[in-house]
């Protein structure tokens, strides 16, 4: 069984909403996580098969804030391939 806090969000952007036409969806993970344990939480969560997974590192943004710098934390993102035909019904809701 899988760490069901592998998936902390679906990233919703114009480019990612559009990939999920052709079965490819987007989700924020935890940094820690590898391919595996995503391929099993998104296959347990919605009940789908994963054909694969690609995932990245997304480096924090330096910011400034008057005089000082600050940086946002670096997060990781996966890129998650359903088998032909299928969806997560659930991905985006309006209103939530």
């Amino acid at each position: 069984m899988s760490n069901p806090l592998v998936l902390l969000r679906p990233v919703i952007t114009e480019k990612s909403m559009t990939a999920t036409a052709v079965g490819r969806y987007t989700f924020e993970v935890e940094t820690s996580a590898d391919k595996r344990q995503i391929a099993e939480a998104v296959a347990e969560a919605f009940k789908v098969d994963v054909v694969a997974v690609n995932v990245s590192t997304v480096k924090g943004k330096t910011r400034r804030f008057g005089r000082r710098t600050g940086k946002r934390s670096d997060w990781k993102k996966a890129i998650v391939t359903l088998a032909e035909g299928q969806k997560i019904e659930r991905y985006f809701v309006e209103g939530v």
